[in-house]
């Protein structure tokens, strides 16, 4: 029976230790290219930014505005036209899927990894991660904060300051610590442009 890396677990969503030499230089990588970007000035942006996307193959149209944070960016996928405004991070030790025509306001975080309740599991540096899946046209409000594990159905709307820490459903309104649904998306709410 062969022995999994530290990686395929994190990545098979069972414990694993993210203090492991080859996690350390993926994360160190990835840190290394959030800090180009954020600190580039407004002149070498452009170029920064595709720098920052080939972390994660950023699909076309998408833009990210300074400052950007992420763990390791290979897990994170993203449809067209995706928007992060300023001080997103997203911790990507799982899969992050973005739909098409996403947007994250400031300040938003996104985190696959979660520790374990068990305090000695946890001493011992354990942790886990899920997948995180954001549907297409979903609105993520400022300062929101998305869990692991957590679906997104597609038109959903995160309020401001919302902790999502359950599945959203699609063409909802979510809000609250924790978020629960405040209303559906009618077709009144829908305007043709």
């Amino acid at each position: 029976m062969q022995t999994l890396t530290e990686k395929e677990k994190m990545l098979s969503g069972e414990y694993y230790f993210p203090s492991n030499k080859v996690l350390q230089q993926d994360r160190a990588k990835a840190k290394a290219v959030c800090q180009q970007f954020n600190l580039a000035p407004e002149s070498a942006k452009k170029s920064a930014l595709k720098a920052l996307q080939g972390l994660f193959a950023a699909s076309p149209n998408s833009w990210i505005e300074p400052t950007f944070y992420c763990d390791y960016g290979y897990n994170i996928h993203m449809g067209r036209n995706f928007y992060a405004n300023h001080n997103v991070v997203i911790l990507d030790a799982a899969p992050v899927t973005f739909g098409d025509d996403v947007m994250l306001a400031p300040g938003v975080l996104i985190s696959t990894a979660s520790h374990p309740l068990d305090a000695k599991k946890r001493n011992k540096g354990l942790e886990t991660a899920k997948p995180i899946t954001i549907g297409n046209s979903v609105w993520i409000g400022m300062g929101a904060k998305i869990l692991d594990g957590v679906t997104i159905g597609d038109n959903a709307v995160i309020a401001a300051g919302a902790l999502v820490n359950k599945d959203v459903p699609a063409n909802t309104v979510v809000a609250g610590v924790p978020a629960v649904v405040i209303r559906q998306i009618e077709n009144e709410d829908t305007i043709s442009v």
